[in-house]
């Protein structure tokens, strides 16, 4: 008959230590209900398993190559310290005493075992000790060694640092002049621009004003060929001012004073207010425009400043796009949470190069391609464009493939960050 065929003595089962049988092949034939407590099982789950499955990895091989062997040796082993495996995974360190007897028609070892707790502790700290004061007593040899190296090296740095502190100090000084130097060369940007603004602004608008005059036939009427060479007249006028413009603009964003009025605006009645500014160039050049810009939708920003950005982006795709194309003006509300307006504007133009899409954005840069050379300007428009959507939390970006055209897209805050 088996060992344990019919169970535990009563009085073993509630000792108060854990206690296991197993026979030579490892297979549980019994075990008590503390040691079930201890490790998180029915004491009657442990019955049938091997013995291994109760022990961690280095416990395991222990029981392979010493444990197990002394007990079939010497039939008897005390004290031996074991990490068994609960089954929440956690370590339970015991001491375990072992007897192995025959019993029945099988070898069958029986095993007390005793949960350490506060011993587990204080060995660990003896071991993390003792592995601590030999790595000291290690690391204290080369310490003293590179300790001489050190405070020759420490000689030397202290010599360095007197040297760079004198030339830190002359640096200072040198630092504080050039920056006095650049405030004065800002305030002297600041005057030439104001000035440049005068004095080439007011002639340029006297130029226009004297065009306006001559066409209305003030000074008597025109034939055809004095017609047209007032509208180029009046035409390079209104090019130069732009660019004067742009520059006053650019200077303004850099030095930070541009100043916002935000609020909820109809993006309808922007759209509506820019195309009659763009449509004479359009009409010109035979492009088609179409809005898809919904009544109610609504962005928070300033109008201004919006309607400067889209009449930068309406030109610009008048300017790159064949004759007889289309130019599309179109709005809508990302997804999500935090969902930004966008406002697209797209056209069947010639396109800009994947390795120049990124650049676009920078002053004075245009795109490399024929169309740019015949309609020239600074470069600054999408540059201030981008700075202005910045200002307004907003932010301005492209997509283009070559041949097929761009879309310039205006991202601003909804209507509803007013509140």
């Amino acid at each position: 008959m088996p060992a344990y065929a019919h169970g535990l003595d009563p009085v073993l089962d509630r000792a108060p230590c854990g206690f296991f049988a197993f026979a030579d092949d490892g297979t549980i034939r019994a075990a008590n209900r503390t040691l079930g407590s201890m490790l998180g099982f029915d004491s009657k789950e442990l019955v049938g398993r091997h013995v291994e499955s109760l022990l961690t990895v280095g416990s395991r091989i222990f029981y392979q190559t010493h444990l197990f062997p002394l007990v079939r040796l010497q039939e008897r082993v005390e004290e031996i310290f074991l990490l068994l495996r609960a089954k929440n995974g956690e370590d339970v360190a015991v001491l375990a005493n072992a007897t192995r007897r025959e019993r029945g028609a099988e070898w069958i070892t029986d095993c007390v075992v005793l949960q350490l707790r506060e011993r587990r502790k204080f060995e660990d700290a003896l071991l993390a000790a003792k592995k601590s004061a030999e790595e000291a007593h290690k690391l204290a040899d080369e310490q003293r060694r590179e300790l001489a190296e050190a405070n020759e090296l420490l000689e030397r740095q202290a010599l360095e640092l007197e040297l760079s502190q004198t030339q830190l100090i002359e640096q200072s000084t040198e630092l504080e002049e050039q920056r006095a130097l650049a405030e004065e060369a800002n305030r002297a940007k600041s005057a030439f621009l104001a000035t440049m603004s005068h004095e080439l602004r007011t002639p340029l608008n006297a130029i226009g004003g004297y065009v306006q005059l001559l066409e209305i036939g003030v000074h008597g009427p025109l034939n055809e060929p004095q017609s047209e060479t007032l509208s180029r007249i009046a035409r390079s006028q209104r090019h130069l001012l732009r660019l004067i413009n742009d520059l006053l603009n650019l200077a303004r964003i850099e030095a930070g004073r541009v100043e916002y009025n935000l609020q909820a605006i109809s993006l309808t009645d922007v759209v509506q207010a820019v195309l009659p500014m763009i449509e004479p160039q359009y009409a010109d050049r035979r492009l088609a425009h179409v809005v898809k810009v919904a009544s109610d939708l609504q962005a928070y920003a300033d109008r201004e400043k919006v309607e400067q950005i889209l009449l930068n982006l309406l030109s610009n795709a008048g300017k790159f796009t064949r004759e007889g194309g289309t130019i599309t003006i179109e709005a809508s509300v990302t997804a999500g949470e935090e969902g930004r307006v966008e406002l697209r504007v797209r056209d069947t133009g010639v396109g800009i190069p994947a390795d120049q899409l990124a650049r676009v954005f920078e002053p004075f840069v245009q795109v490399d391609a024929s169309e740019a050379s015949r309609r020239s300007g600074t470069g600054l428009g999408l540059a201030i464009s981008r700075e202005l959507a910045r200002g307004m939390g907003g932010e301005l970006g492209a997509e283009s493939v070559v041949g097929v055209g761009s879309v310039f897209v205006l991202r601003l805050q909804p209507a509803r960050s007013a509140s």
